[in-house]
């Protein structure tokens, strides 16, 4: 008897109904009884004062935000980091070199200010950057950005000189002269990058990044390798062509130089289509036995130059090389600050390219390694990176996707990784750079178009946008196509406001759905979408996704019309009305019955009032 008394207890507590009775609250409640806003009691000149206190924990604060190297250089492991950040340091380096020469091609200066750039920034992104992995240095896009610019502000019509005697003789140009004015060019607009990076990092504008879409920015990219390629094809195949800059201008070039259309749409498709795999085969095939990947870009570098000093290609043949490079580094010097005027918006859209490239890199690596970096110290530091390296003859820098690719793979653990590669370019600058004089220019094009094969695979994302988002797709094809026609910068700023464009569209456009709980669940899901959803009786839940502000009010209203006939509760009575929306009834017009379950004229009006507005009249 006991047990059976015991199992029918049990029986009942499993089947207890738990009631929850909770009152509604007003805002109008909720702000007159039920809370009270804090007196607050510090004027503005004691929170500025207390701002500005100094202490030893705030001055301790500042230096290590300033200084990131100072909160993990004290702690580093060497027995368990420094083989690996060895190993990372010297690949790196030997990816670094040739593309510090190579980039320089397409920033419009002799080679040997790739090699600076490759040099100063790195050594003091190394005490002032927060991402452990990311390779900062030179950079196609920044580069070939540079580039356009330097050769906008001195065009080779400058530096043309006509015979004195009035001959038949051609002009001359005047290539020392035009590749110093290039220089100062390039070194001007580097000196008001790093500026605007820094005074927007002081300011706190890292948050800008996030407005810098991942398609804008992949569609930016994938533009400006056809930018690149184009650029270097005249490289790759001998051509003489005249350089463009501005809108179009990768028009004018195929139009001026037909023939390099057809090998154009070659490389592009062997870059979309091709297997990156087949690329690094032998680095796969022997990853866990080689200490370093192959160098193939180094390899490439050692073995043209050999060539080209063997067979005397520039003397006999007349292929174009690198030419001279000056051993040794160059004392420091102030910008030629007049040209400053001309180059105040092509700074801008540097600076933000720069800096969007470089953060969305080091946001990737420091999610897949478990730390964080800051985007407001990133700005501060390619700020100094670029102003400081400017003093010393070096363009615009960010980090490279290949060499940091390059870097984390080979087991770099922090930035003495690119530290180490640093002082490798250090050591051809100061010694063996005459080394790489006869360096044919092909090889750098070569290089430079290897190092596009990933930005020209971002092709691949039509398809994956156009099944998931069409707004999407839409930002990348207008950040790809203006940038293309338009040119990096004013392309740069069409992309910009055509994805604020659509932030003001989804606003007004957003999603509204009348949700149902999902038996045996927690979830709450669209009505009309998923049939397991039910709603629950008398209850209306009603989803908008978006805030609501002036711009979508009105269609927040009528969205609510639209979905919303519902039970209400009224008076705190247990009567329930049906709630016919205004639309409808404007829809209907005069004469129609509305049934409630009110208990007099007065309830009916008041409810009447409340749903369809207080101009509605009840007739017998």
């Amino acid at each position: 008897m006991e047990q059976d008394a015991a199992a029918a207890l049990e029986d009942a507590d499993s089947q207890l109904m738990y009631r929850i009775e909770r009152p509604v609250y007003d805002e109008a409640l909720i702000r007159s009884q039920l809370l009270k806003r804090k007196e607050n009691s510090t004027t503005l000149g004691q929170r500025l004062a207390h701002q500005f206190r100094c202490s030893s924990k705030k001055a301790k604060a500042a230096a290590l935000s300033f200084l990131p190297i100072l909160t993990w250089l004290p702690s580093y492991p060497v027995k368990q980091y420094l083989f690996s950040d060895v190993v990372s340091g010297l690949s790196t380096g030997v990816v670094q070199l040739p593309q510090g020469l190579a980039y320089a091609m397409l920033a419009a200066v002799p080679p040997v200010y790739g090699l600076y750039s490759s040099f100063y920034p790195v050594l003091l992104y190394t005490f002032f950057g927060t991402s452990r992995h990311i390779s900062v240095g030179t950079f196609a896009v920044i580069s070939l950005m540079i580039g356009s610019v330097a050769v906008r502000e001195a065009p080779d019509s400058m530096f043309t000189i006509l015979p004195a005697n009035g001959s038949n003789m051609s002009a001359v140009l005047d290539v020392e002269a035009r590749d110093a004015r290039r220089v100062q060019v390039a070194v001007v607009l580097t000196t008001l990058v790093g500026i605007i990076q820094f005074v927007l990092g002081l300011l706190r504008f890292g948050f800008v990044a996030i407005y810098l879409t991942e398609p804008l920015v992949r569609g930016f990219t994938t533009a400006a390798s056809v930018h690149v390629v184009i650029s270097q094809l005249k490289y790759l195949l001998g051509v003489k062509t005249q350089r463009f800059s501005g809108p179009l201008s990768a028009i004018y070039v195929s139009w001026n130089s037909p023939i390099l259309l057809p090998f154009f749409f070659l490389v592009w498709f062997c870059c979309l289509f091709g297997n990156g795999k087949k690329f690094n085969y032998l680095n796969e095939r022997f990853k866990k036995k080689l200490p370093i990947p192959i160098p193939g870009e180094i390899i490439v570098v050692i073995v043209s130059t050999s060539v080209s000093y063997g067979m005397s290609l520039a003397d006999d043949y007349h292929v174009d090389v690198v030419g001279k490079i000056p051993t040794g580094l160059l004392p420091p010097t102030a910008p030629e600050f007049s040209l400053l005027p001309s180059l105040v918006t092509d700074s801008f859209a540097v600076a933000i390219v720069g800096f969007s490239m470089g953060i969305s890199l080091a946001k990737t690596f420091a999610l897949k390694h478990s730390y964080s970096v800051d985007g407001n110290q990133e700005l501060i530091a390619l700020g100094l990176c670029n102003f400081i390296s400017s003093f010393f003859q070096t363009f615009a820098i960010t980090c490279s996707m290949s060499r940091s690719l390059v870097q984390e793979s080979t087991g770099g653990k922090t930035q003495i990784a690119g530290l180490l590669g640093s002082l490798m370019v250090l050591l051809v600058v100061v010694a063996i750079g005459f080394v790489f004089q006869p360096l044919p220019q092909t090889a750098l094009a070569a290089i430079i178009m290897v190092n596009l094969l990933g930005m020209f695979k971002q092709f691949r994302d039509i398809p994956t946008l156009w099944r998931n988002s069409k707004i999407e797709l839409a930002i990348w094809l207008v950040a790809f196509v203006a940038s293309v026609l338009l040119g990096l910068d004013y392309g740069l700023l069409a992309a910009i406001a055509f994805a604020i464009l659509t932030v003001i569209y989804r606003t007004q456009s957003p999603e509204s759905a009348i949700l149902g709980h999902v038996p045996g669940t927690g979830l709450y899901c669209d009505v009309d979408e998923y049939e397991e959803a039910a709603e629950y009786e008398g209850i209306k839940i009603f989803h908008y996704n978006s805030s609501i502000y002036f711009a979508n009010s009105d269609l927040y209203v009528n969205a609510l019309k639209e979905k919303v006939t519902c039970h209400v509760i009224y008076g705190g009575k247990q009567d329930y009305f049906r709630f016919i929306s205004r639309a409808t009834f404007e829809e209907w017009g005069p004469g129609f019955e509305i049934k409630s379950t009110c208990k007099n004229k007065d309830d009916s009006m008041r409810l009447l009032h409340l749903c369809l507005g207080p101009k509605t009249r009840l007739t017998s």
